[in-house]
């Protein structure tokens, strides 16, 4: 079982036809971000279909920041003060 989440909404094939994808996908364990092209080292992109993956990373950033944060262990906020 992969511990990535891909980006269901992001369906963009490379410019050219050549069937190069991108995928999008979050790292649920520790929040990272994965962005891979899929078949190939290089993708050319419509500017509309480079904006959807510009959308998608954000999104992945904020989720990936949310499992972050839920990792990061409490800090004591409470102070004592002595005389």
């Amino acid at each position: 079982m992969s511990a990535y989440s891909s980006d269901l909404d992001l369906k963009v094939t490379d410019a050219t036809g050549n069937g190069v994808e991108v995928d999008v996908a979050t790292n649920l364990l520790d929040g990272t971000v994965r962005l891979s092209v899929l078949w190939t080292q290089e993708i050319y992109l419509h500017p509309d279909d480079a904006e959807r993956v510009a959308q998608s990373l954000l999104r992945a950033a904020q989720h990936g920041r949310r499992i972050a944060d839920a990792r990061k262990p409490e800090t004591d906020q409470t102070t004592s003060s002595s005389d």
